[in-house]
């Protein structure tokens, strides 16, 4: 860990003064001067280590610094640093059909994130189709551009409406909180057939496609059912709608696949993917489509181009990140750890009275945070906070634990290199918080293990 670093005030203002902070009212904005880190920590300007529980954005999944990536990029920087997007490399092509084998799709449209990945993709599925609408989920985010934030159900669209038009938005398979107060079991079949009778309403021949991350993410880690995903691919099958997989946070190990969707055995259409398909080293998206889409294209126009399109650097360190997932095992600590992390946050939904609910996947995960468990009230309301959300996070600063939390969910997303060690002094963080909350709450913990 490094020394306090002598400027890191003034490094601090600097930024704040010169330069602007996504997401954010700028005079609120109070960053971290971050220096470095290694593995499963970052460090700031005053010396301290941070426990990254976060992944930074869900994206940093081998860690921080890891020397196999960091060596990828520097022996592409010494061979070559740029090829303009219409020339063939080395690197380009071995990505490629890296992708293809992992994915069971055909081939890869490169971007520099995932916001990208999702614009081109629904233009690749209204040009392969010919028709304009897209069906997307209200409990979504598919990125920060015009046409993904439009896409998006996440209330970040709502300054930007109208945006783009051909948008149909449905519900989602949130088992925890059903629409319109039905049961759980009752949506667990409706769910579907309420996708069809917006599609029917709609005009079957007027969609394109339907896009959903494979588990949603920044939205509350929704899960959905088991069968959920191979009744919507027959579904979407039935009239001939194309699914596109927004992969940008669930994809590469996050859950302990290398997509989501490939726990429930469907193969999409399209898969958009970012985040741990570098690791964070280096900017990198990817649209990958199946074989027709690809036969589409080899006599049809792709109305699409980015100049940084494969990058080579890029290129390389996704190839680096991708072999230290297979030479690591990554996916395999991911899947042992995750039972773990699972069994520590059922306990923790038995003990403390704020926890309604708990979802997890892999090293996917969230505390969704209550008033009252029976009423299931958030502990702060839909697209808000509250003074006990700000004080489970004060706690966990004053740990320096880096963890995301939005609305009344507690996201516990470390990186997938991890230990266990460092896990459970993480969750015990999480834990004396929670314990705070119940004490403004005025309740007890309701049990113990």
């Amino acid at each position: 860990m490094p020394e306090a670093h002598p400027d890191s005030a003034q490094i601090i203002q600097d930024n704040r003064d010169y330069t602007l902070f996504s997401w954010s009212v700028q005079q609120a904005t109070n960053p971290i001067h971050m220096v470095g880190g290694k593995g499963s920590h970052f460090f700031d300007g005053d010396g301290n280590a941070w426990l990254d529980f976060s992944s930074q954005l869900i994206n940093i999944n081998v860690g921080h610094q890891h020397p196999k990536v960091l060596q990828a990029i520097k022996d592409q920087v010494d061979q070559m640093c740029f090829a303009g997007p219409s020339f063939a490399t080395d690197v380009r092509a071995k990505l490629g059909k890296k992708l293809a084998e992992v994915t069971g799709l055909a081939k890869s449209f490169f971007t520099l994130g995932g916001s990208e990945a999702n614009e081109n993709a629904m233009k690749m599925a209204r040009l392969y189709t010919g028709r304009d609408k897209i069906i997307t989920r209200y409990r979504s985010y598919h990125g920060a551009t015009m046409g993904s934030m439009t896409a998006s159900g996440d209330p970040r669209r709502w300054p930007v409406e109208p945006g783009v038009p051909g948008i149909v938005r449905v519900f989602d398979p949130y088992m925890y909180r059903p629409p319109m107060g039905g049961s759980a079991e009752d949506w667990a079949d409706g769910c579907i057939t309420h996708i069809e009778e917006v599609i029917q309403m709609e005009g079957p021949h007027t969609i394109a496609a339907m896009l959903v991350e494979g588990i949603t993410g920044s939205n509350g880690i929704i899960i959905p059912p088991d069968d959920y995903y191979p009744r919507l691919r027959a579904l979407l099958d039935k009239y001939g709608i194309l699914l596109i997989d927004d992969e940008v946070m669930s994809g590469f190990g996050r859950t302990g696949k290398w997509l989501a969707t490939q726990h429930y055995g469907i193969k999409p259409d399209i898969v958009t993917c970012a985040k741990g398909l570098t690791s964070g080293y280096m900017p990198l998206g990817a649209v990958i489509v199946s074989d027709k889409i690809a036969e589409f294209f080899e006599d049809h126009m792709l109305w699409g181009g980015l100049t940084y399109s494969g990058h080579p650097v890029s290129l390389a360190a996704a190839i680096a990140n991708l072999q230290v997932y297979e030479d690591e095992n990554i996916f395999e600590h991911v899947n042992e750890l995750g039972e773990h992390l699972g069994k520590r946050l059922e306990a923790m939904k038995r003990k403390y009275a704020c926890v309604g609910d708990v979802r997890y996947i892999g090293l996917f995960s969230v505390l969704e945070l209550v008033k009252d468990k029976k009423t299931k009230e958030p502990l702060a309301p839909f697209n808000g906070s509250s003074p006990e959300m700000a004080k489970l996070a004060a706690h966990l600063k004053s740990k320096h634990v880096y963890a995301f939390l939005r609305f009344n969910w507690a996201f516990v997303c470390p990186p997938l290199v991890i230990t266990k060690e460092e896990l459970d002094a993480g969750l015990d963080a999480y834990e004396e918080g929670l314990a705070l909350v119940d004490e403004m709450m005025g309740k007890a913990a309701v049990g113990a293990d």
